[in-house]
């Protein structure tokens, strides 16, 4: 599980991915994923971290998640979904042991192309799988809200690179899948990943030493790229 003590700063995105024990399974049946969209709503309401994208796999997960006010706020958000869930599977599926592969991945991301890169990295997980080809038939993640297809769903908060890609709902939706279609610049998924793996920085250089300085620390991974610049 999660420990609250952590490098977190409020009011900056952070990629989190959460596994499987052994990479297994976490996810079952829909009654599984709709259950684990209420504990994200109801992780919200407690420990309010803004929720800019998301996408349940079948055995990990992946959230955009920016805690505001207070930096505790994201490892309580996960670690109230985590242990709820993993004692609503054991007891629904009749199982025993440990559900999560011990503590989550988090990465902090920079409020610019980085965090749309990131943003579409996650939403397009369910395509690199094979699962589906066009992501809009994957009913567990972010990207039916952002192109329209799920209008009602208020989980999620409006990230600014989204907001900037239009003047109202409509344009942005058709700007967004659009673009989340296009060509991706060589090396980009495998810079988010070892982000995202190693504890490093998926942004440019400037914010990565603002948050060494902050930090007191290094936040290096041995690889850097540049996401596509956003286009409207």
């Amino acid at each position: 599980m999660p420990r609250v003590a952590r490098d977190i700063i409020p009011d900056i995105p952070y990629h989190i991915i959460h596994r499987g024990n052994n990479r297994q399974k976490i996810f079952f049946s829909e009654g599984d994923y709709s259950y684990f969209l209420s504990l994200m709503n109801e992780a919200k309401e407690k420990h309010y971290c803004k929720i800019y994208s998301y996408v349940l796999m079948p055995n990990h997960i992946h959230f955009l998640l920016e805690p505001s006010q207070h930096s505790e706020n994201l490892a309580k958000f996960v670690k109230l979904i985590a242990q709820k869930y993993a004692q609503y599977i054991n007891a629904s599926h009749k199982r025993t042991g440990t559900l999560w592969e011990g503590r989550f991945k988090s990465s902090p991301v920079s409020k610019d192309n980085y965090l749309l890169a990131c943003n579409r990295y996650i939403e397009l997980n369910p395509v690199r799988a094979k699962i589906i080809k066009d992501p809009k038939d994957y009913k567990w993640s972010s990207y039916r809200f952002k192109t329209g297809q799920n209008d009602t769903y208020l989980l999620l908060d409006r990230d600014p690179l989204y907001i900037d890609m239009g003047k109202d709902d409509a344009q942005r939706q058709a700007n967004y899948k659009k673009w989340i279609m296009e060509s991706i610049p060589q090396g980009e998924w495998d810079f988010i990943r070892k982000a995202a793996n190693k504890g490093g920085v998926f942004g440019n250089i400037q914010f990565k030493e603002k948050l060494e300085k902050l930090l007191g620390r290094r936040l290096d991974i041995r690889d850097r790229g540049r996401p596509v610049n956003n286009k409207k």
